[in-house]
């Protein structure tokens, strides 16, 4: 009699753990269909004790104020003609949005910050997202309350961006580690240590004259193009308030 209530509770048991591994099935088939949104927003609920203050909101917003001397210089020799001519994005103060980084992951492969907010804030993909010091990233996709950024450190980033002082375009492209790749299609490039590097006025997905970073280093010539690292002026480390630009197509 007691074999046979033992294997009784052991058949039990053993359904059972069947129905917890199956309910664990169904939550990963979900968490894979929904890309992870029900996780992120997850997250959100419990890190909101942990979100920076409003004081250091304060002072960022500040410190953005002196960017726009920077901005200033770089839209006096703006071709505002070309921009007009071609229909490209712009952007406005009424169209930012305010947004703390509530998780981040900057030292790996796949650099990228999560933001506390999403799509019922009107966070579309695409948008770009600037710190103090310039532009940190475009938003790759959104859940209802939060947002993820790819930043420009990641190898899944490209950007057009503009050298003011030889008057070029260029391909901004991230390489995994702290410094993008800049990639100009000319080997006769005058390009020089510290020159200054913003988005492109040609650029079909950023708003133009965001500051973006300096030259650090040149590489050597190859065939038809010349590359170099860039120095962000922007750091994803140390920011906790960001700015999501809306832009007009």
């Amino acid at each position: 009699m007691l074999n046979n209530r033992r294997i009784s509770t052991n058949r039990w048991w053993h359904k059972k753990k069947n129905w917890i591994f199956f309910a664990i099935f169904l939550f990963l088939v979900f968490v894979r269909i929904s890309k992870g949104s029900l996780y992120k927003d997850f997250y959100y609920f419990i890190s909101k004790p942990f979100w920076p203050g409003q004081f250091q909101k304060e002072v960022i917003l500040q410190s953005s104020e002196q960017e726009s001397l920077i901005k200033l210089n770089l839209l006096k020799s703006d071709n505002k003609r070309l921009r007009e001519i071609l229909n490209l994005q712009e952007s406005s103060n009424s169209n930012t949005i305010s947004a703390a980084v509530i998780s981040r992951k900057t030292g790996s492969w796949w650099r990228q910050i999560t933001l506390n907010k999403g799509s019922k804030d009107g966070v579309e993909i695409g948008s770009c997202v600037i710190g103090p010091g310039g532009l940190l990233g475009r938003v790759s996709s959104t859940s209802f309350f939060t947002s993820s950024v790819i930043l420009l450190t990641s190898p899944e980033s490209k950007v057009g961006i503009w050298l003011d002082r030889i008057q070029m375009n260029g391909l901004l492209i991230g390489s995994g580690d702290s410094y993008p790749n800049l990639v100009l299609y000319s080997k006769d490039a005058d390009i020089k240590v510290g020159d200054f590097v913003s988005s492109s006025p040609a650029s079909t997905l950023l708003p133009p004259n965001i500051p973006i970073g300096i030259v650090k280093s040149i590489d050597k010539p190859l065939k038809a193009k010349k590359t170099a690292k860039i120095l962000l002026l922007a750091k994803p480390q140390v920011i906790d308030w960001v700015q999501i630009l809306k832009a007009k197509i």
